[in-house]
């Protein structure tokens, strides 16, 4: 079997488990998302695979930027999963508003300008943006509010995918996703580590 077609169909699989695991942890309560971060990944995913495929002059298919399509239809998914079953504490907020301006500003100069290489630079700056709703959503409630399962597969996807990967902005957004990914992990770890140990201070306490 063909090795981009295996790579295809790993990630493509990943994203299904992500996006069937944040639904179900959704039905049942047991993460709180920040809407906004999957709102402002819809936006920057869509505006990275429209300008990826702008770059290649009609060379380039889904099968050789799979992730940043998969990711596509995922992040939709969970931002719609998030609208419809997620609770008051998931919504947008002053600050993910102000976030929203510089999706906006950036979204604007794509159109303005209409430049598919360097707005496609300047969406992958949105990709990292979308990461502070949560970030700050974690550290103001000293509380890991995603699933760790699903962050691993997002970290996973993206390593794969760069054996399949043609051309230099689907390795930038592979890349990209790396990092970000990794780096929330460690915060994710981080929390939970913190969190068990003033459970047990307070249990030591009590005693």
């Amino acid at each position: 079997m063909d090795t981009k077609l295996i790579v295809n169909l790993i990630v493509s699989g990943l994203d299904v488990f992500i996006l069937a695991r944040y639904i179900y942890l959704l039905r049942k309560n047991k993460i709180r998302p920040a809407l906004a971060t999957w709102t402002f990944f819809s936006l920057a995913v869509g505006i990275s695979l429209f300008t990826y495929f702008s770059s290649g002059d009609g060379s380039y298919t889904i099968a050789d930027n799979v992730l940043n399509f998969a990711d596509f239809i995922l992040v939709t998914g969970v931002s719609v999963a998030i609208f419809f079953l997620g609770d008051s504490t998931t919504r947008f907020n002053r600050f993910d508003l102000i976030c929203l301006g510089g999706v906006g500003l950036i979204i604007i100069f794509w159109i303005v300008f209409n430049e598919p290489v360097i707005t496609n630079f300047a969406v992958q700056a949105i990709m990292v943006l979308s990461y502070f709703p949560v970030v700050k959503r974690m550290l103001s409630q000293k509380e890991n509010t995603e699933d760790f399962p699903v962050w691993i597969a997002l970290m996973i996807a993206p390593l794969i995918s760069l054996m399949a990967n043609k051309g230099l902005l689907a390795s930038v957004y592979a890349v990209r996703a790396i990092i970000c990914t990794a780096a929330l992990l460690l915060l994710m770890l981080r929390i939970e580590v913190m969190s068990r140990k003033r459970n047990r201070m307070e249990v030591n306490n009590a005693v």
